[in-house]
């Protein structure tokens, strides 16, 4: 089965806190069937503290094992992680590819006011994200070029 007709398909859905992530990923998630992976959720769910890094490393990690497992299987599997560097997005592109996946990429993004407003009115950070840091991720974050789109399958036609 090829995977534009529904195959093994990874999603990486990329951008900033506000940016929209989720949205896009759980519209992608009924279109595809897909199975939607979210660090935020897991760790809301399980009480953990959204500002705990190395609890959010060891879910990233749990939930990339069912993620390969589950392309492994055909199944599509959305990653919703942020994904702000290049890096991070080309070794899940890799390793989903040597799986015989499909790979998508989306980059989300908005105007850092636009980012701050919907942070602001969610209020699922505490403490609350500050617009000094928004500014910070916003100059560490690696925007996805053209030479890097690239590198990724189109997304599925029936979309």
């Amino acid at each position: 089965m090829s995977a534009d007709s529904g195959g093994a398909r990874l999603v990486i859905v990329c951008g900033l806190p506000g940016a929209g992530k989720t949205t896009l990923a759980r519209k992608l998630e009924r279109q595809l069937r897909a199975i939607r992976l979210c660090p935020d959720e897991w760790m809301e769910e399980l009480g953990i503290d959204l500002w705990d890094e190395a609890k959010r490393a060891r879910i990233e990690a749990l939930q990339w094992a069912l993620g390969r497992r589950l392309l492994e299987l055909g199944q599509a599997v959305i990653i919703e992680w942020g994904t702000w560097a290049r890096g991070e997005r080309d070794a899940l592109r890799i390793e989903a590819k040597a799986l015989g996946a499909a790979v998508e990429l989306h980059h989300v993004s908005e105007p850092l006011d636009v980012l701050m407003d919907r942070i602001h009115r969610r209020g699922m950070e505490n403490p609350p994200i500050t617009p000094e840091q928004l500014r910070q991720w916003a100059r560490a974050f690696d925007v996805p070029t053209d030479e890097e789109m690239a590198l990724y399958d189109r997304p599925s036609e029936d979309r």
